[in-house]
């Protein structure tokens, strides 16, 4: 039925592509209310850029994720399509367990950046964790440069700042979507390695080219039976 409500993978789909295109409007209404300040009005937003800046950095991350879930990345596959589906298969599990070693250590490497903003324990080990380093500097009371506080995230005055308040905003919120998008890059990269191990897919990415040609060969096919 058309109005039965999405599945889950439905309403992931649409939770992520709300994000995405809040941020992406966020960015674009922040940018151009800058723009009427300083040519119109001969003022400027203080924090303007710098959130624009976060904005981005978030659209980017976010979308990077997406994009591995709907196949949206361009893809070179001249030399897969050159091999019989064996090979092709054990190359493309080669390339996706590159992929979730690189994913991996990224997870590592932002949780381990952002943890200190937040006043937990980074991990510890050179690559992979091999325990919390709990002798590390929180760094908590870091602030950004010029995005002011806002009153519904006052929480994380008591919550890791030990009460004391915050001018600014704090470090740890705009960070945050470090490990959290290196965590949806991991999981997305679990995805497709499973797929290819089923036999549900011969590679991580096919170029868009490739996809339109076997679309119109369906269709030359389809109209001529």
């Amino acid at each position: 039925m058309s109005g039965s409500a999405p599945g889950p993978t439905g309403l992931a789909d649409r939770i992520e592509e709300t994000l995405i295109a809040a941020l992406l409007g966020l960015m674009t209404a922040v940018t151009f209310a800058n723009v009427i300040a300083r040519f119109v009005f001969n003022s400027n937003i203080l924090w303007a850029l710098e959130l624009t800046v976060f904005t981005f950095g978030w659209l980017v991350l976010l979308g990077a994720s997406y994009a591995v879930k709907k196949h949206a990345h361009l893809g070179v596959d001249a030399v897969l399509n050159m091999l019989a589906p064996a090979p092709r298969r054990v190359m493309a599990l080669v390339a996706v367990a590159a992929c979730l070693v690189f994913s991996l250590l990224m997870l590592k490497g932002t949780y381990d950046y952002w943890a200190v903003f937040a006043d937990l324990p980074p991990t510890s080990g050179r690559w992979f964790p091999t325990g919390f380093d709990t002798s590390a500097r929180s760094q908590s009371f870091y602030e950004v440069d010029d995005i002011p506080m806002v009153a519904p995230l006052r929480f994380l005055e008591d919550l890791i700042n030990y009460g004391e308040g915050y001018e600014k905003l704090p470090k740890v919120v705009p960070y945050l979507v470090l490990p959290v998008s290196m965590l949806l890059l991991l999981i997305r990269f679990v995805q497709v390695a499973i797929a290819i191990w089923r036999g549900e897919a011969d590679r991580m990415v096919a170029s868009h080219e490739v996809e339109e040609e076997l679309e119109q060969v369906r269709s030359q096919h389809g109209g001529q039976s």
